[in-house]
Formats: C-alpha cells, sequence, structure tokens
C-alpha cells in the first residue's frame, strides 16, 4: 500500500513543484480556503494555543492572527513540495543566511556545531547553506512512516551534503564522526513537547511551565559541540533570512539545562515580535497540568 500511495502522489507533487512561485501561491490561497475555512484544520489546537499564550487579545485579534497563521502555514507546505525541483540558484536567493562566516569561523577552530531551532519561520530550505560551509551536515528528523516518502526527503537534502538521523542515531553517528576527526554541522529542532513521564526538565515557555528537549544540549557537551541558534526572519513572502547566533562555543562551561533556557527565550522573542510564523498547530502546551512537585 506504501508504494501504491507513492505511486500515485509523487506525480501530483511533481507537477505542483515545477509550477512557477505566482502560481505556486495561488494554489496555496486556494488552499489556504480549504484547510482554514472549510476543514478547520486543528483548529480545536491552534485557536486554544493561542489564547492560552495571548490571554490579553480579543477574541477578533485571536481570529487574525490565526487567519495569518494559516496563510503561512500553507505557504510553508507548497515551499516544501517546491524543494522537489527547485534550483539551487533560486534557492540561494529565496534563503539568505546573513552571517555565514560565523560558521566558517567555528569550522576554523575545529568545532563541531549543534544548530537549535524552532518551529518558526521556515525551515525547510536550511539545507542550502550547506553549499558555503566545509561542515558535514546532518539533521535530526523522524522517520516518515511510508518508507518511500521518507527516502524521497532523504534524497533531497543529500543533494546539499545534508543527511537525516533519527533521535536514536544521532548519539552514535556524531560520535562516530568526532572519532573521524570530522567537522559536523547538527541541526535540532528543540521547541516541541517530549513526553511527560520522560522529561528531565521542565520551565516556563512563553509563560507556562511544560517539559523541554534537552537533548541537543546534553549532546553538545557530551561531545563538545558549539551551539549556535537558527533565527529567521519572513521578509516577504517566498523569501527569509536567516541569522546565526552563538550560544555558546564551550557549552560544558554552563550548568545543566542553562543552554537550553537560553534557546527558549530567544524562540520566545521571534514569537512575540511575529506571532503568526510559529507552528500552532502542535500540542505544545498540552503537559502544562502535569508539572511534577519538583519543578513546580
Amino acid at each position: 500500500m506504501q508504494l501504491i500511495a507513492y505511486i500515485l502522489i509523487y506525480p501530483f507533487l511533481w507537477l505542483i513543484s515545477i509550477l512557477p512561485f505566482r502560481l505556486l501561491y495561488f494554489v496555496s490561497d486556494i488552499a489556504y480556503v480549504f484547510v482554514y475555512k472549510i476543514f478547520g484544520y486543528r483548529k480545536k489546537t491552534v485557536i486554544p494555543n493561542l489564547k492560552l499564550v495571548f490571554p490579553e487579545k480579543s477574541e477578533k485579534e485571536i481570529l487574525e492572527l490565526a487567519s495569518l497563521f494559516y496563510h503561512h502555514l500553507c505557504d510553508m507546505i507548497l515551499e516544501s513540495i517546491k524543494s522537489l525541483t527547485i534550483s539551487e540558484k533560486e534557492l540561494k536567493k529565496r534563503f539568505v543566511a546573513t552571517n555565514i562566516d560565523l560558521i566558517n569561523n567555528l569550522g576554523v577552530k575545529n568545532k563541531s556545531i549543534i544548530i537549535m531551532c524552532a518551529h518558526y519561520g521556515s525551515w525547510e530550505w536550511i539545507f542550502i547553506i550547506q553549499k558555503s560551509i566545509k561542515h558535514k551536515g546532518y539533521a535530526i528528523y523522524k522517520r516518515l512512516t511510508n518508507k518511500y516518502f521518507d527516502k524521497l526527503v532523504k534524497r533531497i537534502r543529500a543533494k546539499y551534503n545534508t543527511y537525516l538521523i533519527t533521535n536514536k542515531q544521532a548519539i552514535t553517528t556524531l560520535t562516530e564522526s568526532k572519532k573521524k576527526g570530522e567537522l559536523t554541522l547538527n541541526g535540532f529542532i528543540s521547541d516541541q513537547s517530549p513526553k511527560a513521564h520522560k522529561a528531565y526538565y521542565w520551565n516556563e515557555f512563553m509563560g507556562i511551565k511544560v517539559p523541554m528537549h534537552t537533548g541537543a544540549e546534553i549532546l553538545a557537551k557530551k561531545l563538545d559541540m558549539a551551539v549556535v541558534f537558527f533565527r529567521v526572519k519572513r521578509k516577504k513572502r517566498g523569501y527569509y533570512e536567516l541569522t546565526f547566533e552563538t550560544i555558546t562555543e564551550n557549552p560544558k562551561d554552563y550548568e545543566n539545562y542553562e543552554i537550553t533556557d537560553i534557546f527558549f527565550k530567544k524562540v520566545e522573542e521571534q514569537i512575540l515580535e511575529a506571532p503568526q510564523y510559529y507552528l500552532w498547530t502542535h500540542k505544545r502546551w498540552k503537559h502544562r497540568n502535569k508539572v511534577p512537585p519538583e519543578f513546580q
């Protein structure tokens, strides 16, 4: 069944991917009507999330913000599909890193890097930076259920020397890379919720106490990697600007979970600046009523 689904769906995705951007965003506008207005995809998660995080906003303001978010969500979905066929030249024009030298300078210091980022703005096109750096790229991801689409996503990333590995593969893969003397750039999307009973650490995110992923910080300390935050801004439709911010070159100098706290503060700054670009469809605050006594 997985192969049949792939055979049926892939040609449709490919045809969308070859559309010029003007038509691509026309399709996105149509998708918005169906996703938000007709089917209400995850509205029962998005609206409560927005009300929880922004209790001071009126009902009208919440709905306006939700509408802006769904427009952006549809754009991101179509942009992800565009990754199938977009040229390197076009990608470099649309996803610009303002200070790539920060990464290369860490390479000169023989430092591998953990990039901590959030589900904010756009993260799908970041792999283009591999064309401007010497580090070998790894991205931590959750394997897709359909193995054929999983291979497709890996193949797209591999075109730009970025390799997808799962959480379970991360420690082994990156430890081996360190033993070989390889410089690696390792992307972690660290803002979503771990399972409450498996969380080592809880703290406030947007004013609400929740469990936090700490794997990126733990791995950085274990392998002595620099930690860098990936801040992205949407300049206009289809154009993004990426800026790197060093959190630390020496993670072992920090107390446990201090790096994680710094990361979440930076994510909050982005959200407060332009909340419509955060991924509100995830149940990020679902465990807020399960705070263990030691973290209350």
